[in-house]
């Protein structure tokens, strides 16, 4: 599990992508020449982007050469780029930064939102999306089974949440449309929710397990999503997912 999977994480495609395309519906530009989309994964948002802003520079950004691979060859008019995502730097302003799901998995929000809106140009865009889910059962739960058989935390951090969020945005000189929406995803079992995050969230707990380990880490987390994730009256399960999102135009 040394890279990210972009089969496994495009299985749930369609649903991973509707944030993506609900982001993008915000976003109050018309004209727009350059584009970068942080943490670019498959490119399955970038290709959003490109059917918005056909005639703009796009520059994906991933530290994942499998996920990059799979964006060049799904996209390959547009340009990618192998970097961290704290570290990367255009040569120039841009008119948009696009960060579907992706700075979850940067720290230090408080001093990284500020840097990216510095990339702007004036009246530029940062549009962010992020998975607000550190409290679901889906996530208590790997930090349960991982408590309860003695491995170190390796989770992501809690987000700042909406109110520090908007502070930080506006003192960088944004004005600020924030909002929250907790989608319910329809589930056939609870191995297929296994399925969905082992894609994200739960590499992040295996990847450092050997076989054995992976299997009882495994084994637990689907006895604890059974006791928390109810069947409906047809067998499907809900699986709620709340998502955090931020479009912020920076103001001369």
């Amino acid at each position: 599990m040394a890279d990210w999977n972009p089969s496994l994480y495009l299985q749930y495609g369609a649903e991973r992508t509707r944030p993506a395309a609900e982001l993008l519906a915000r976003i109050p530009l018309n004209e727009v020449s350059s584009i970068v989309d942080l943490g670019c994964g498959p490119g399955n948002s970038t290709a959003l982007l490109k059917q918005r802003w056909p005639d703009a520079k796009i520059i994906g950004v991933d530290n994942s050469p499998a996920m990059l691979e799979e964006a060049r060859s799904a996209l390959p008019e547009c340009q990618f780029v192998e970097a961290d995502i704290r570290q990367f730097k255009p040569g120039k302003p841009l008119n948009l930064i696009y960060a579907n799901a992706s700075l979850q998995w940067v720290p230090d929000h408080y001093d990284l939102l500020p840097h990216l809106v510095s990339l702007l140009t004036w009246n530029g865009v940062l549009a962010i999306q992020m998975p607000d889910n550190w409290l679901e059962p889906t996530h208590v739960s790997m930090r349960e089974v991982a408590y309860e058989q003695g491995y170190p935390d390796r989770g992501r951090e809690p987000l700042p949440g909406v109110h520090a969020y908007y502070d930080i945005l506006t003192d960088a000189g944004c004005d600020v449309d924030i909002w929250r929406t907790t989608y319910y995803h329809k589930m056939h079992s609870h191995q297929a929710i296994i399925d969905w995050v082992s894609a994200t969230g739960l590499r992040q707990w295996l990847k450092e397990l050997n076989e054995s380990e992976q299997k009882a880490f495994l084994k637990r987390y689907h006895e604890l999503l059974e006791e928390q994730y109810p069947l409906q009256e047809n067998g499907q399960i809900l699986l709620a997912f709340p998502r955090l999102f931020m479009v912020a135009q920076r103001q001369p």
